[in-house]
């Protein structure tokens, strides 16, 4: 059996986890695995678990803060890898996301890419790899 490296699944505390969880659902067609009013997981096309929400009474987690305390992401920018950032970019755009630039190529990371800020004011960005190396 092959060694992994550690892996790594962002939990964000949010308002409404139900509205988050269909929020996320729709725009990258993550199913819930989980499901509820206090956590969710939410599960990519292949089953791996790719995000987790928790309403922000989180007793059980002391390192967590409370977004109201401070700006939601700050210091962080969430990404999230596509095959079609086309595609994920007009669900956004229907969706009435808060979009914070507009689809374009990022040449130093080679990747196809805009970012936008989830129902908390987190902001992720959604990005697509390409082959150019220029």
């Amino acid at each position: 059996m092959a060694a992994t490296g550690p892996g790594l699944t962002p939990m964000l505390v949010v308002r409404d986890v139900a509205a988050s969880s269909a929020w996320y659902v729709e725009l990258f067609g993550f199913a819930s695995g989980h499901g509820g009013d206090e956590f969710e997981m939410l599960l990519g096309v292949d089953g791996g678990l790719e995000l987790m929400l928790h309403h922000r009474e989180f007793e059980a987690h002391p390192g967590m803060t409370d977004p109201e305390g401070g700006t939601p992401g700050r210091g962080v920018l969430f990404y999230f890898r596509t095959e079609d950032a086309q595609a994920v970019f007009d669900r956004a755009r229907t969706m009435g996301a808060d979009l914070l630039d507009e689809l374009h190529l990022n040449p130093n990371a080679r990747a196809i890419e805009f970012t936008l800020r989830d129902p908390d004011g987190y902001p992720i960005s959604v990005s697509q790899r390409t082959s150019s190396r220029s």
